[in-house]
């Protein structure tokens, strides 16, 4: 069931159909977000009812753009495009997520500056409460994504 005091993933994120994998946001604030996920049969990472654990990283950065999008939402402003740097530490548990686990995965924000530059510790957890996967991961997201992506093209 929905937080109605949360829109729908689909208008945080700048992606759309089945690109979308979280579910639901269930808690933000100034400096977090967790959501909601089943690992789906459809799912474009699948090997057959499977999903690689390093798709985790994809869940995370997802749950960020969702954080940012929140923010932009609260704010009145337009969802932007961020980029995801890289990853100091991603550690998992296990090799693998089967479709129709439940999962929440939790991102905090540790730093962000004003030319867009972020770092962010992220878990993955199952629906016991067991940790899947962490990692701490560095994004990047520019003022105006539009011109940004025209700049590094020109």
């Amino acid at each position: 069931m929905s937080d109605p005091r949360f829109p729908p993933v689909d208008t945080l994120v700048p992606h759309s159909g089945d690109l979308v994998l979280l579910d639901r946001i269930l808690t933000a604030d100034q400096d977090s977000l967790s959501a909601a996920l089943t690992v789906r049969a459809d799912g474009l990472y699948n090997h057959g009812d499977r999903v690689p654990a390093w798709v985790g990283m994809e869940y995370m950065a997802q749950a960020i753009a969702a954080f940012a999008g929140w923010h932009a939402h609260l704010e009145q402003r337009p969802v932007q495009l961020g980029f995801l740097l890289g990853s100091r530490r991603f550690t998992y548990s296990r090799g693998e997520f089967t479709v129709g686990a439940s999962l929440t995965v939790t991102v905090r924000k540790l730093l962000q500056d004003n030319g867009g530059m972020g770092v962010f510790e992220c878990a993955l957890e199952d629906r016991q409460g067991r940790r899947c996967a962490e990692a701490r991961l560095n994004v990047f997201q520019p003022q105006d994504s539009d011109q940004y992506l025209r700049d590094i093209h020109d």
